[in-house]
């Protein structure tokens, strides 16, 4: 009988913890009134400038969550443990700010959660995780 050893990952990730931010066919719409889209995106942009990378992606398809915002750890926070975390209905600006201080503080893996974020966290299928990993 053989053993089989496990796999590491491929490589080493991005030095930096990245906010996906979703920009698709719901979110960053007026299909979510009451927005400031553009705000959001700008806000991140300028509170972790250097510090993560901020991206705009094409739909993440989990639209009964927008506006949906996904936080992958840096290569030091993967390696500490830290996956990417998934949160939806982020329509407030306190929440973009909480998210900001979080990824400045190292992000997942790194830092805690900040425990009302705990309220905008969802698991989304398996389909729906490979496609951002895939993009």
């Amino acid at each position: 009988m053989s053993r089989r050893t496990r796999r590491t990952a491929a490589g080493p990730g991005p030095s930096r913890p990245t906010v996906s931010v979703c920009r698709g066919c719901c979110c960053g719409t007026p299909k979510i009134p009451g927005v400031d889209h553009a705000g959001q995106l700008s806000q991140l942009r300028q509170s972790l400038d250097g510090i993560a990378t901020v991206r705009a992606v094409e739909c993440l398809d989990a639209c009964e969550h927008g506006n949906v915002m996904v936080v992958q750890p840096s290569a030091e926070g993967r390696g500490a443990g830290g996956r990417p975390v998934w949160l939806g209905l982020v329509n407030d600006p306190q929440a973009v700010a909480d998210i900001a201080t979080w990824a400045q503080d190292g992000g997942p893996g790194l830092a805690e959660v900040p425990e009302i974020l705990d309220l905008y966290a969802f698991k989304p299928s398996r389909r729906i995780r490979g496609g951002l990993e895939e993009g």
